[in-house]
């Protein structure tokens, strides 16, 4: 048993367990967002007791519960963690709550002064968020799979079909329900059948066979920087910029990583920064000041409230199943 600075009879119900202090203000709720599939992930689940989330770590399937206590510079983070993989979570979660996420040269005077209004007060009402960092390539790389060049809702429900036919009950004290995603080989032999069960088409169901047959190379991108992470991800066919990104953004925490390609991105950041819809190179052209930090400058505005005008046409929601 790993315990760490926890109360004793917290950590005695687990099998791994730590507390956290991130050094100031943490806002836990606001950190994990990024990770979860919506509200309705299998894989997490959010309790007055704290956030559950359900993985496979290296040493195996593992529940992790997380809650917040203290104010300011005196908070601090409780894990409890349970099964097979219960130290190796614990013991990954400083990185996966932010520890390694620097924003002091977002926070510099002379780069602050740079940026719209309306990202600084949204910093100066956020400075407890963190950009997470799972390393868990295969976890955030399929669902990311999954949501190319459809729909959220579609993607998600795709997604949600698999956890529940093919995720794994979480071990040890989990909520009801709690579900462990398929590991690489259980991605791997799933029938060609229930990828159009799900509503996924031949192009993505092959992207992620194709991605798999490597799944232990994937996981080792972990360890390299983001930017080379990334580049080594867009070698395999069918993984563009977009998943590439949307990939790092929560493998590595990466502070500048921009999902082009992205079906609402470019015409949010085109009317949050000059009032007009811009398209992709007009989205990275109004970027390239803040190069270095410009997936910060997007979470800002996203937490800063702005929603654009909705007016216009939306994707269509395609559902194939019964074809």
């Amino acid at each position: 048993m790993t315990i760490a600075d926890a109360p004793p009879l917290v950590a005695a119900a687990a099998d791994a367990a730590v507390r956290w202090h991130p050094g100031g203000s943490f806002r836990l709720d606001q950190t994990m967002f990024p990770l979860m599939r919506g509200n309705a992930d299998p894989s997490f689940a959010a309790h007055a007791s704290g956030y559950w989330m359900a993985f496979t770590a290296p040493a195996g399937p593992v529940t992790l519960r997380l809650s917040c206590g203290g104010l300011g510079p005196d908070s601090f983070v409780d894990a409890q963690a349970w099964g097979p993989g219960a130290s190796d979570a614990v013991a990954g979660v400083p990185r996966l709550l932010g520890a390694d996420d620097d924003w002091s040269a977002f926070d510099d005077p002379t780069f602050h002064a740079t940026l719209p209004r309306r990202v600084t007060e949204a910093r100066r009402r956020n400075l407890a968020v963190r950009l997470p960092s799972t390393g868990r390539v295969v976890d955030s790389l399929v669902p990311t799979i999954l949501e190319q060049k459809v729909t959220t809702l579609e993607a998600r429900r795709g997604y949600r079909y698999f956890m529940y036919r093919y995720g794994t009950p979480a071990p040890g004290k989990a909520p009801a329900g709690l579900l462990v995603p398929p590991t690489a080989r259980q991605w791997l032999a799933i029938p060609s059948w229930e990828w159009h069960k799900a509503g996924v088409g031949p192009q993505r169901s092959a992207t992620v066979m194709r991605a798999l047959q490597s799944a232990v190379a994937l996981e080792r991108l972990a360890g390299l920087d983001s930017v080379q992470a990334g580049a080594r991800l867009q070698t395999i066919p069918g993984i563009g910029v977009w998943t590439a990104a949307e990939v790092v953004q929560r493998t590595h925490g990466c502070p500048d990583s921009i999902s082009v390609g992205d079906y609402h991105l470019a015409s949010y950041v085109g009317y949050a920064l000059t009032g007009q819809k811009t398209d992709d190179a007009g989205m990275i052209e109004l970027l390239e000041p803040w190069r270095g930090q410009r997936q910060r400058l997007v979470r800002m505005l996203y937490l800063s409230g702005f929603r654009k005008p909705t007016f216009g046409p939306r994707m269509t929601v395609q559902d194939h199943r019964h074809h």
